[in-house]
Parts: structure tokens; C-alpha cells; sequence
């Protein structure tokens, strides 16, 4: 009896020293929920949860699509590079970029340098259920393009990029997703 208890024990540490030791990026659309999952995400491993368009916002006092207004497309994606690049990734994180880090191949670089990238793909449908007015949501684009268009335009980098990617759909609940991303990334070895 012992013999089994310590056996699954030591199973039990081992499984928990490989989810501990991680540092994740979540990318994908506005919308999908990168905030939602990651700060679920990092309760469960117990680490640090890291929302970039948050840090914007506190660092410059405006709203992501106040920034845009004001500075344009181009301003607010050397703003969220930079963001990205200064983050201290030398511990256990999850890091929430907004949907257009992908726009920047520096801070993307960064990210996959440091971290596992996993790409939260969700059917456009569902984007543009949960984005019911993404002229307000700091979404850079809007003025050239549909969501639609941007939503085409994106998928492809949050492909190229993404170490891993997990599928989302209408009835993925928050703990099957944070359970996908777990069984995954402890396939990866980032270290």
C-alpha cells in the first residue's frame, strides 16, 4: 500500500514540476478571451498573469483606442513592441499581447524566444459575437479594414507564430481550455 502511494506521489510531484515551470503567451483576436483564460491559466499553475494592453494603459493614461485616435495604427504597435519587449520573462508567467502583437516581428521574436506562444483559434463567428463594438476596442485596422478582413489578416501570423494552437468553439468552458493548454505545453520543452 505505501509502495502505491509513493508511486503516485512522486508521479503526482513530477506532473506538477512540469506545468510550474512554464512561461506562456496567449495570441489571438480581440475577443477570443486571452484575458479570461490566461488569468485562469496562471491561478492554476500559480503564477504571475501578465495583460500588456492593461500595462499600455496604465504606462500612458489613455484607453488602447484613445491611443489610435490620437497617434494611429502604427504609434499603438510600437507602443505595444516596446511594451512587450521590456516584460522580465526570466520567470513562471502568462502573458496576455493584445491581438496585434503579431503585427510586430520584434516583439513576437521576444515572445518566442521566452515563451511558449499558444494561439487561442476561435471561428470568426464567435469573434464577432463577443466584439459588439470593436470600433471601441482599440482593434488596430478598423479604419482601412472590416473585422472581418482583419480577422483574415491576423489568422495567418497567429498561425505562423504560434508553437501550439488550441481550438475553441462556442461550448468550450474556461477550465477545458486552461486543461488543453496545460496537456500541451508540458509536451514543450522551453526552457
Amino acid at each position: 500500500m505505501t509502495f502505491n502511494f509513493l508511486s503516485t506521489a512522486i508521479k503526482l510531484m513530477l506532473f506538477e514540476h512540469q506545468i510550474t515551470d512554464m512561461r506562456i503567451s496567449l495570441i489571438g483576436m480581440a475577443g477570443v478571451g486571452k484575458s479570461t483564460i490566461g488569468k485562469a491559466l496562471a491561478r492554476r499553475i500559480g503564477c504571475q498573469f501578465i495583460d500588456v494592453d492593461r500595462l499600455i494603459i496604465a504606462d500612458k493614461g489613455m484607453k488602447l483606442q484613445e491611443l489610435i485616435d490620437r497617434y494611429g495604427d502604427n504609434a499603438l504597435i510600437e507602443i505595444e513592441e516596446k511594451a512587450v519587449i521590456s516584460l522580465n520573462i526570466d520567470n513562471d508567467c502568462v502573458i496576455s499581447p493584445g491581438g496585434s502583437v503579431v503585427y510586430s516581428e520584434k516583439a513576437m521574436k521576444y515572445l518566442k524566444e521566452k515563451t511558449t506562444i499558444v494561439f487561442l483559434d476561435s471561428p470568426f463567428k464567435i469573434i464577432e459575437e463577443r466584439m459588439r463594438n470593436p470600433s471601441g476596442r482599440g482593434v488596430i485596422g478598423l479604419k482601412k479594414y472590416t473585422i472581418n478582413e482583419i480577422f483574415e489578416q491576423r489568422y495567418k501570423l497567429y498561425q505562423k507564430y504560434a508553437d501550439i494552437t488550441v481550438k475553441i468553439d462556442k461550448a468550450s468552458r474556461i477550465n477545458e481550455i486552461v486543461n488543453k493548454i496545460l496537456n500541451e505545453t508540458s509536451k514543450e520543452d522551453k526552457t
